[in-house]
């Protein structure tokens, strides 16, 4: 097939967009710079110049594709409602040019929170609210309903490997600075992972699925605790692992403090059983392991 992908040069969509070119796809990236521009071309794949906000590019880019995986979001944290307008139009957009074609439309969301229970792909999306206005799975069962061929691929909040820029770093960052490496209470709360190979997997394969199959959670490890991802960081950073309370944890971790908190076990076992998918890469722990991961300060997540 020839693949419309949106955020081609993110840490996602790059990686997807590899997994479809050697699997024989031909790949449309859409990239918002010239120095993305030249990395989508030098893996292989087209590319499509403009940014969410184009939705003439848009919907040029998936009139002429077989199928559209859209893996961008604007992480401007800041202005985070108008992230959240821009995916929500950008997917409606997408979907519009798809209505009635059968041409597949795999849109990305997030692992939800069940508390006292492991999250499967039986979960409703995560709710829209004040708080949190992202709407990319809401948007995406919506289309569905009126006939779209549309689907989602959820990920959990830590999708790691080399060059990651997500959470992970940020708590590396974080104890670097503070000169400890933390986590809350008894820190036995889990954290489900993915490595960003192994997501990618399951976007292609999700492709050649009919959309009912979906949601479909790319899941590899159904909770990692915390205190092992504080203990590897801190033997690596050679600084102390301390327990602190919830009173405490705010002030070090900041923003990210309520995930450092949050115990979000999820599973994978319908995706498993559809896409006979199996993760083949490291897990959180090994990954985090590696000098890779500490060999230059951790940025925060982008």
């Amino acid at each position: 097939m020839r693949v419309f992908v949106t955020g081609a040069t993110g840490w996602v969509g790059s990686a997807v967009v590899s997994e479809l070119l050697a699997a024989g796809h031909s790949v449309l990236g859409l990239a918002r710079s010239g120095a993305g521009a030249a990395a989508v071309s030098a893996t292989g794949a087209d590319v499509l110049g403009g940014t969410l906000a184009d939705l003439d590019v848009l919907r040029g880019g998936a009139t002429e594709a077989d199928a559209v995986i859209h893996t961008a979001f604007s992480h401007d944290f800041a202005r985070f409602a108008d992230s959240c307008a821009l995916d929500r139009a950008a997917i409606e957009t997408l979907g519009a040019v798809l209505a009635g074609t059968g041409r597949p439309l795999l849109v990305t969301s997030g692992v939800g929170h069940a508390p006292g229970r492991i999250a499967s792909e039986d979960d409703p999306p995560l709710p829209t609210t004040a708080d949190y206005p992202r709407a990319s799975e809401a948007t995406a069962v919506s289309l569905a309903a009126s006939g779209v061929n549309a689907a989602v691929v959820r990920l959990p909040p830590t999708v790691h490997g080399h060059g990651d820029h997500g959470f992970v770093p940020r708590l590396i960052a974080i104890a670097r600075e503070k000169r400890v490496s933390a986590y809350v209470g008894d820190g036995i709360n889990r954290w489900p992972a993915v490595h960003r190979l192994d997501a990618a997997s399951v976007y292609r394969r999700a492709l050649e699925r009919p959309a009912e199959d979906g949601p479909y959670q790319a899941v590899a490890e159904e909770g990692v605790p915390f205190r092992q991802i504080a203990e590897v960081i801190g033997r690596r950073l050679e600084v102390p692992v301390v327990s602190l309370s919830p009173g405490e944890a705010a002030p070090h971790f900041g923003w990210l403090a309520p995930f450092a908190a949050v115990d979000a076990r999820a599973s994978s076992a319908r995706t498993r059983a559809l896409l006979g998918w199996q993760p083949e890469q490291p897990g959180l722990l090994a990954d985090l392991d590696d000098p890779a991961y500490f060999t230059a300060p951790a940025r925060a997540a982008a």
